[in-house]
């Protein structure tokens, strides 16, 4: 020890002098010399800041490291106050030891950020206590200062580690070795709903859901005591009791002897997303109006169902609906009025058919029947139920009711097809051909079918061309008046013949236009013609009377069917008075009350209305008399059998008497006989036209036959 670090005159208790000369003395003054520098050497050995200071503040001891970081002498700082020594800092100084000496005992006073002159900024914490004699006389104060700055990177860990656990969005459970729950943090709280009080000293079983048997928790354990590590999904149970999905991950804690001190589990709350899977599934598989399998659920189904009548040798039918002028519903009503329709015929199909049958929606209006049979005809039953279905009205809530039919294709396993997509292809040939039977009716698959759905293609195909590329034309056939025989009219009617596939019936190639949606956009293109090339007879002073254009029910589903018309008499120069356009019955079924708005805009442009194809639709007579149209065409399927069949004659002595009735002039369409034109001409029919008259003619031919205009 330097001597300038000896502190003379101090005596520290139980030491009679500072210290002395002579380290072999063996006077007691030399002993208490002796142990006071052993005690000084003791002390200084320490990193620690120690001092003393008497009652009166002075300072009388301080060890090495004090001086050191003082960067006094022992002679600078012995005998000196605070206030002597340390001028800005003495009265906080000064006042730490009054608080410890009233306190009686060791007291914090301070911890802070210092600098060392070695070590830089360092944390600091200063102890002060008071010092007595053994006879309890205060002595004075010791201090103790000290380098805490790995105690606080430790608490800062702590607090830190502290904060992550308590904030963390996972709950967090720790248990002893025994499983006995010891600590959790506010998301176990949140997510399990049970509070911190309820759940230390119990065990995880308290969160049990039952779901999981023993054969579970048995490799639960094994893998975490094998692995000191286990994660997955697990169900467990909140305070509420309800059940909740987790996401668990578990991992023991070793201790330096290798023995598990605790195991610390993390889990989150996966409920919402198995919700979000489920759903998803539900959406990959289901239609997500009727809640019914969708196309690739059906092919799923179809697949096993197929393999286990493989496996049995039993047989599967396959029922293929598709609901008649469904797209008229959606044009005239709307798609929430045809989605609740929708909805409303699934419920049907589904509650009465047997539990054992499957009823998917693979399309916008097309549902599909699968059943095991023993017999062809256990189709019938079948067929009797899905008839049920249609035999009430649908509820639209906001344009009332509407009946529906369907038409229904059936392919049977293995007659026509040993796979799924065979059997669907095989139906919806059959389905068309109950189409073009009539509709609201059923056909099984034949092979024919087949062949008759690749004619379908190419027509469909050609017929795409044709609209785009202009491939049609206009013939026009006569309407006569009954008594004189004179031309008073015309009816345009559209034909097609395809350098490929050649002439092609209207009754063919129509329903292929309505079908792909072609029919607005044809339709638009007679009207134009026909208004064309009225409007050049009339240039040329010949008088063609009504020029009559048939309109598609699509046509007048179109929102803007009344504009597109005003358009074309404009474009043309067009007088109204010189158009009649022929509309349907059919076309009034699903929206009358919208019909009757367009079909008086129509006739205040002084176009004339017909009614075609009279008596074979489904319109109520109780709102025919509404309707603005003038004439009515009574159907040449009552005219054909004329004059024998007697039904038919009192059908159209009926139309006939119901059209003067309301004032409408009424024309009988396909007339080929002399008979059949005197027996109208003597039930009080006017008009008439047919092949006994003319049949469909070209302009040019037409207009050898039109009288001239008079003035």
């Amino acid at each position: 020890m330097a001597a300038d670090a000896k502190i003379p005159g101090v005596k520290i208790p139980g030491v009679t002098t500072p210290y002395v000369t002579t380290p072999d003395a063996t006077t007691p003054d030399a002993i208490d010399a002796h142990r006071a520098e052993l005690l000084q050497s003791f002390l200084d050995a320490f990193t620690d800041h120690l001092w003393i200071k008497d009652v009166a503040g002075r300072y009388r001891f301080a060890n090495q490291a004090t001086l050191d970081s003082w960067g006094l002498s022992a002679g600078q700082l012995i005998g000196h106050t605070d206030e002597e020594l340390f001028a800005d800092n003495a009265q906080a100084f000064v006042k730490a030891d009054a608080k410890a000496i009233e306190l009686g005992a060791p007291l914090v006073v301070a911890e802070c950020i210092d600098r060392d002159l070695n070590k830089g900024l360092i944390w600091l914490e200063t102890l002060k206590a008071p010092m007595y004699a053994k006879d309890g006389q205060l002595l004075g104060v010791i201090g103790n200062t000290r380098d805490i700055a790995r105690y606080k990177a430790a608490e800062e860990q702590l607090m830190l580690t502290s904060k992550v656990f308590e904030n963390a969005i996972e709950g967090v459970m720790i248990t002893d070795p025994d499983g006995i729950i010891t600590d959790i943090n506010g998301a176990f709280e949140k997510i399990t709903g049970y509070q911190r009080s309820e759940v230390l000293g119990n065990t995880p079983k308290l969160l049990n859901s039952g779901r999981h048997g023993r054969e579970f928790f048995t490799n639960f354990w094994t893998e975490l005591e094998q692995r000191g590590h286990w994660s997955g999904e697990i169900w467990n149970r909140r305070k509420n009791g309800t059940l909740y999905a987790e996401q668990l991950s578990i991992s023991a804690v070793f201790g330096d002897d290798g023995a598990i001190r605790c195991y610390v589990a993390v889990f989150s709350d996966i409920s919402q997303l198995k919700q979000t899977e489920a759903e998803v599934l539900q959406l990959a598989w289901h239609d997500p109006l009727t809640r019914l399998p969708n196309r690739s659920k059906l092919s799923t189904i179809m697949q096993q169902q197929i393999k286990a009548a493989h496996h049995h040798h039993g047989r599967l039918a396959l029922l293929l609906i598709d609901v008649d002028l469904f797209k008229h519903i959606n044009d005239s009503l709307g798609h929430l009025s045809g989605d609740k329709v929708l909805l409303g015929l699934s419920e049907r199909l589904v509650s009465l058919l047997d539990p054992d049958v499957t009823v998917a929606r693979i399309g916008g209006d097309e549902f599909v029947v699968l059943a095991e049979i023993e017999h062809r005809r256990d189709v019938t039953n079948l067929l009797a139920g899905i008839q049920r279905a249609f035999d009430t009205s649908f509820d639209t809530e906001s344009r009332g009711s509407v009946n529906l039919s369907a038409s229904i294709g059936i392919a049977l396993y293995p007659d026509d097809g040993d796979d799924a997509d065979t059997l669907l292809k095989n139906a919806d040939a059959a389905m068309y051909r109950a189409k073009q039977q009539g509709r609201n009716c059923h056909a099984f698959y034949t092979e024919q079918m087949t062949q008759s759905s690749i004619q379908q293609l190419q027509l469909q195909t050609a017929l795409r061309n044709a609209v785009r590329q202009g491939g049609f034309y206009l013939q026009y056939q006569p309407k006569v008046d009954l008594s004189s025989g004179q031309v008073i009219g015309l009816e345009a009617l559209c034909r097609w013949s395809d350098p490929s596939l050649g002439p092609i019936s209207p009754a063919d190639f129509i329903p292929v236009a309505e079908s792909i949606g072609m029919m607005p956009e044809l339709g638009l293109w007679v009207l134009h013609e026909a208004c064309r090339q009225t409007k050049r007879w009339l240039d040329k002073g010949l008088a063609p009377g009504r020029v009559a254009v048939n309109v598609s029910g699509s046509q007048l589903a179109v929102g803007n069917f009344v504009e597109d018309v005003a358009a074309v008499l404009k474009r043309t120069g067009l007088p109204g008075s010189a158009l009649e356009l022929e509309i349907t019955e059919s076309m009034l079924l699903y929206s009358p009350e919208r019909a009757v708005e367009t079909l008086n805009k129509l006739r205040q442009m002084g176009i004339t209305l017909a009614l075609d194809d009279f008596g074979t639709g489904y319109s109520s007579l109780s709102y025919l008399r509404r309707l603005p149209i003038d004439t009515l065409k009574i159907d040449q399927s009552f005219v054909r059998e004329l004059p024998g069949a007697k039904d038919n004659c009192a059908i159209t002595l009926a139309i006939i008497a119901m059209g003067e009735a309301l004032g409408l002039k009424v024309i009988a369409e396909g007339v080929e006989t002399q008979a059949q034109a005197a027996l109208l001409r003597e039930l009080g029919c006017t008009e008439a036209q047919g092949y006994l008259f003319s049949k469909p003619l070209l302009a040019s031919e037409v207009a050898l036959l039109l009288p001239a205009a008079t003035a």
